[in-house]
């Protein structure tokens, strides 16, 4: 299909890119991502994934945004105070790029939006900042056997991994990792424990360079690996992740199971 003159200016940087080109091109302009959360994480996320060319592009988040989210959620400004983060992610989204669709999810992420909407995305990223969340996006995406691309951020130190791709014969998730939800006040949220503000952006740039390789297929995909990174040290390490003997049996199998389990009070 012969391509518009916009559509080669717009993305020919990267189209004359060794080992991308056009074929690469046309992966982005075909993929449907799924970005849950619209925060330090999911701003930078999105900003890329649409300047980068992403075909479909689902938002959700049901918060309002504070003036407290300034700091690191980057698409906002003081005047959106008050107004739903997708929404508003949105609107400034289509004037970054009007050849992408966006479709914006002013809502929480629960089972019945997950079996609903998951299956019509290729790839789901979290960029949540509870475990309630993380662990049924995890749950769902195993069952629904989508890709995952994982990021978390706490004060000066952030994390990615990308779950549930098969490499060498291998696939884990986030259960794998982390098995068992901490328990209540175990671990700080940012709004307990604070975050610097250009922390999420290094994270969720990250994140979003895994969902455009997981598309293409360029690089190495940080598969069966969780990648740490310390800002105050400016250091990055890997560790591999193995299957853990309680994945399994503490995660539900089934969609029915899915469907019945608490995880507000599973991770409370």
């Amino acid at each position: 299909m012969e391509k518009s003159k916009e559509y080669i200016l717009r993305y020919q940087r990267q189209i004359i890119l060794n080992g991308f080109g056009i074929e690469a091109q046309e992966k982005i302009t075909s993929a449907k991502v799924l970005v849950i959360g619209a925060g330090g994480l999911g701003c930078p996320i999105l900003q890329y994934l649409v300047a980068v060319g992403v075909g479909v592009l689902g938002v959700v988040d049901n918060d309002q945004i504070t003036l407290s989210n300034l700091n690191r959620q980057i698409l906002f400004g003081q005047e959106d105070i008050g107004k739903n983060k997708a929404i508003t992610a949105t609107q400034k989204l289509i004037a970054q790029n009007n050849l992408v669709k966006i479709n914006p999810y002013a809502q929480h992420c629960n089972q019945t939006f997950a079996l609903e909407i998951f299956p019509k995305y290729d790839i789901i990223v979290d960029a949540t900042d509870n475990f309630a969340t993380r662990y049924l996006i995890n749950d769902a995406c195993v069952l629904l056997k989508k890709p995952l691309v994982f990021g978390a951020v706490s004060q000066f130190e952030g994390q990615v991994a990308v779950f549930n791709v098969i490499k060498n014969g291998q696939s884990f998730n986030y259960r794998d990792l982390f098995p068992v939800p901490p328990k209540s006040n175990e671990v700080l949220s940012c709004s307990e424990g604070g975050v610097l503000g250009v922390l999420p952006g290094i994270i969720g740039m990250l994140q979003a360079m895994e969902v455009i390789k997981l598309i293409t297929g360029i690089g190495a995909l940080l598969a069966n690996e969780l990648l740490t990174y310390n800002a105050l040290r400016l250091e990055y390490y890997k560790m591999q992740i193995v299957q853990h003997p309680k994945s399994e049996k503490n995660r539900p199998t089934t969609l029915e199971a899915f469907t019945k389990l608490n995880y507000e009070w599973l991770c409370n």
